[in-house]
């Protein structure tokens, strides 16, 4: 079958506004119109994406901020809780309401010329995230089991691209959501240190500031790493794929059951963001008990921070320090190149999703390959990993803006939601965070400058 035909492997199609999903049986038999989801579906993209957010850059970030301020940042995965957990369920609601990821409604109300640009950068921004996780998945493998990193930062992407072209999508994402289990890793390494939490609970409610720009610097890359554009269209077309998968139309299609899906969506968006800014808070929490009170404030890599807490916290926090890097950066690395895959494949207006053979979705699975290749590739460059992290977050930081102010537009307009458009408090919530990124954007830039 060429690319571009309707796919057949799960029986009958019908096609809604360019959209193909396929039929199944009447949805009076949906659990979801009988009052109750299965626990499947009240756990699934949210929390792939929220466990994603804690990427190796991401830990390496918020270690980073841990060895080099201690515990004054916490309050920093508070208060971007609410607004991270708005964005995605705001872009979670577009995908499930419209039946398109976000470029592909974006491609029908944006020029071109900007589009391209955005996704240009997208695709350029998350091929070198990925070589930096790659890179940091390979040198804790070295550290752990011996040899040089290259050969492990190899296996990683070649086993990431495959098994996301080659395994069904619903094994997959089953695969993924068994891997956001690692994370459980850095709440172990923080237990397993003396914390005086009684500090701590003060710093995370009680915000501490300084106009330093090492400081502002810090927030600012903290904000970088946690409200990134990858995540924004991953979550939506993961609920187009969801949708195709059920067999189910668009709520602006069919109505029916919709108060069940976005409490759904609510409570799957809310636990993920949770469980990622919890993680978050830990592995500050970890790093700033043992790295900070001794010392150690500067933190190069995801390697160095887990070599550095062998003789202050032992050998077991080591351990489940790396093995939470490799899991994460696991389950990382296919949604960083399958969000330069759903945002490609939509501004050209190509067949995509994980839900469709390779056959059916040439150009999808290509730049999920090619993204996963450059992202190898990168670790054999003399760029260093922290100036790779950096610029990153910094392209990251710039294109979520727009993005963020485009989602918004598109969540607002009745013409594209109709009557689920976003209002009220979400929407608000959502100008807040598209503010505050702005703000950190240009903080970074006075502090680049000064």
């Amino acid at each position: 079958m060429s690319e571009g035909e309707e796919p057949t492997k799960r029986g009958p199609l019908a096609p809604y506004d360019g959209v193909v999903f396929p039929a199944k049986e009447p949805l009076s038999n949906n659990l979801s119109k009988q009052g109750a989801l299965p626990l499947s579906r009240l756990i699934g993209a949210g929390l792939i994406t929220g466990a994603a957010d804690d990427d190796p850059s991401g830990i390496v970030t918020y270690s980073q901020a841990g060895a080099q301020f201690g515990y004054q940042l916490n309050w920093t995965m508070l208060v971007s809780l609410p607004l991270l957990a708005t964005v995605q369920q705001i872009a979670a609601r577009v995908g499930r309401v419209t039946g398109k990821g976000v470029v592909a409604n974006l491609r029908e109300r944006t020029p071109r010329t900007v589009l391209f640009a955005i996704v240009l950068l997208l695709a350029i921004a998350n091929a070198i995230n990925l070589g930096a996780d790659l890179g940091a998945m390979g040198e804790v493998a070295a550290m752990v089991a011996g040899g040089p990193p290259h050969p492990y930062v190899i296996g990683f992407g070649v086993f990431c691209a495959i098994a996301q072209i080659i395994v069904s999508y619903s094994a997959y994402i089953r695969f993924l959501r068994w891997l956001t289990l690692s994370l459980f890793a850095y709440i172990a390494t923080t237990l397993a240190v003396a914390v005086p939490w009684r500090e701590v609970l003060e710093r995370t409610l009680i915000p501490s500031l300084s106009a330093t720009p090492e400081f502002l610097l810090a927030v600012v890359a903290i904000l970088g790493t946690t409200i990134t554009p990858y995540l924004i269209f991953w979550q939506a077309a993961e609920e187009v794929e969801d949708l195709e998968l059920a067999g189910e139309r668009p709520l602006i299609s069919d109505p029916s059951g919709s108060a069940l899906e976005l409490r759904r969506i609510r409570f799957d968006t809310w636990l993920g963001i949770g469980f990622s800014n919890f993680v978050g808070l830990f592995i500050i929490i970890a790093t700033a008990a043992t790295l900070h009170g001794a010392g150690v404030t500067n933190i190069d890599s995801a390697e160095q921070a887990a070599e550095a807490l062998k003789p202050i916290a032992g050998t077991f926090a080591a351990g489940a320090f790396a093995a939470g890097i490799i899991g994460t950066g696991l389950l990382a690395v296919p949604v960083l190149a399958g969000s330069a895959a759903y945002a490609l494949g939509e501004a050209f207006n190509r067949p995509v999703g994980l839900g469709r053979r390779p056959g059916e979705a040439k150009s999808f699975y290509t730049i999920i390959a090619l993204s996963t290749l450059i992202g190898v590739g990168l670790h054999f460059t003399p760029i260093p990993p922290m100036r790779a992290l950096f610029l990153s977050a910094v392209i990251n930081g710039i294109i979520v803006i727009p993005i963020l102010v485009a989602l918004l537009m598109l969540a607002r307009d009745r013409r594209v939601m109709g009557a689920y458009r976003v209002r009220g408090a979400m929407l608000w919530l959502g100008w807040i965070t598209a503010t505050a990124m702005a703000t950190a954007a240009m903080a970074a830039l006075l502090v680049a400058v000064s």
